[in-house]
């Protein structure tokens, strides 16, 4: 494509994207940073391959799977519509100039094409605009290019090549590779995986990282996207930025699991155990008991810890979403009639003043306490919970993806005057409740037993004693005052 055609559009790819262009791997696998034009590149591949099938007469099919409606519909709208419309006027433009000089050194021009405008040749191309939910190019010898929101079910009904974009952002990438995998590789297909990184939980990074996979891969940073012709201000965009760990990720292409998810999956991995989670195996020892209050659409969870040694062992984790404030309290009281508890700490940020004062007033004030959230006490609390797991000394069900991925989900971020901040991913169920939950628990088993000391009146019953009833009754087993509290 030469700049002796000044009418027609011209398709101008950078070095980096022209590799990717030209490699005709199966199996292509690129990191690229941020603003580095990786969709628009591998738009360039879909379209150069559609038009070559249009001049070999076959019919190909891409798929594109974005994270979502919004996402797959613009690398429709601004890349591959725009770049198939454009490769089609080049085409016309230079078959009317006639054999025309290519300058490879600026501009990618596939062998093909240049065969195609030299024999005169001309494709004329129909782009419909985009329908209900699916976008669709159709070619007009039959080839097509259809864009989807990701999805499980969406991967495993795709057809012909694709292409997964930003899959490091997909949600259930795992689930989606499981499905989209077996379709691509029985049907002899191409895949592309692009995308900048997102943590070290996703199928994208073992993709990535994995040697000698069979999978060719590219990966551009800006550093080497700028030296390569990327017209943009590395300066300005970091101090935009305003963010160290968004900058090293989004634009350095760093791996940031375990700089800034305050428990990686690593962690959390070396404290699950199989007797964890399960409540018949409690062993009648001290519990502590976190409780995350909820509302609406968030999760009301307790956890409940046993300590056996000087190892926190989860007991149960009960967890619901749309529950009244009734059955929250009902709840609590199960745990206060099934387990020694000898310390509660429940979130009374908000909503949560009324739950904290009624389960004082029935299961103790030297029982139950209220934590204010604050910045300041979320960081003590999860950093106890930290140091627990660091030192092993916590045990949590093992094989549960809610439980780990609520886990996982804190991330630490400092702003820009030095302060450190907790913060939830946002994908969570719940915006972590699980965590804080723990972390409620974990902290009150730090504070340790409470101790008291009393001496009774002569012939007179302690108030703490158990009542001379059955031990199913109430009360006997928990009702107001539990199985006592601290040491007696």
């Amino acid at each position: 494509m030469s700049a002796t055609v000044p009418e027609s559009p011209i398709i101008q790819f950078l070095p980096y994207q022209k590799a990717w262009i030209t490699d005709d791997s199966r199996f292509k696998i690129g990191m690229f940073t941020r603003r580095g034009g990786k969709t628009f590149g591998s738009c360039g591949e879909i379209v150069d391959d559609c038009c070559k099938a249009e001049i070999d007469r076959r019919k190909v099919r891409w798929t594109i799977l974005s994270r979502s409606e919004k996402t797959a519909k613009e690398a429709l709208e601004d890349a591959l519509k725009p770049m198939t419309r454009a490769y089609y006027a080049v085409l016309q433009g230079l078959s009317r100039r006639g054999r025309p000089e290519f300058v490879e050194d600026e501009f990618h021009v596939p062998a093909h094409v240049k065969e195609v405008v030299q024999s005169g040749e001309v494709f004329l191309i129909e782009v419909p605009e985009a329908r209900y939910k699916t976008q669709e190019v159709h070619f007009p010898g039959g080839s097509r290019v259809v864009a989807l929101s990701a999805s499980p079910d969406a991967a495993r009904g795709f057809g012909g090549n694709l292409l997964l974009d930003e899959f490091a952002f997909h949600a259930d990438s795992r689930r989606i590779w499981g499905s989209a995998f077996p379709v691509a590789a029985r049907g002899g297909h191409k895949i592309r995986v692009i995308s900048t990184p997102n943590g070290k939980g996703n199928k994208f990074y073992e993709l990535m990282t994995t040697a000698d996979n069979g999978w060719s891969k590219h990966l551009v940073d800006i550093y080497e996207a700028v030296r390569q012709g990327l017209d943009v201000n590395i300066e300005e965009l970091k101090a935009g930025m305003a963010d160290q760990d968004a900058w090293a990720q989004e634009f350095e292409l760093a791996w940031l699991d375990e700089a800034s998810a305050w428990l990686d999956y690593d962690l959390i991995s070396s404290c699950e155990g199989n007797s964890a989670g399960i409540p018949e195996l409690y062993m009648g020892g001290s519990c502590f008991v976190g409780v995350d209050i909820a509302a609406r659409n968030d999760l009301f969870v307790i956890w409940v810890l046993e300590l056996v040694g000087d190892v926190l062992v989860t007991r149960e984790i009960i967890a619901k979403k749309r529950i009244s404030f009734a059955e929250q309290d009902e709840l609590l009281a199960g745990v206060m009639k099934r387990y020694r508890v000898v310390r509660c700490r429940m979130d009374q940020t908000g909503m949560g003043e009324k739950p904290v004062e009624d389960a004082k007033r029935w299961h103790g004030a030297d029982r139950v306490e209220g934590v204010l959230f604050s910045a300041a006490t979320k960081l003590d609390m999860a950093t106890t919970m930290k140091e627990r797991f660091q030192d092993r000394r916590v045990r949590i069900p093992a094989g549960d993806p809610v439980l780990r991925a609520d886990l996982h989900s804190i991330k630490s971020q400092v702003g820009v005057t030095g302060t450190r901040r907790l913060i939830a991913d946002g994908d969570s169920d719940g915006h972590a409740d699980r965590f804080w939950a723990g972390a409620l628990g974990i902290s009150a088993a730090e504070l340790g037993e409470a101790v008291y000391e009393y001496q009774g009146l002569p012939g007179a019953r302690s108030r703490y004693a158990a009542p001379d009833r059955d031990d199913d009754d109430e009360e006997a087993t928990g009702g107001r005052w539990g199985h006592g509290g601290g040491t007696w």
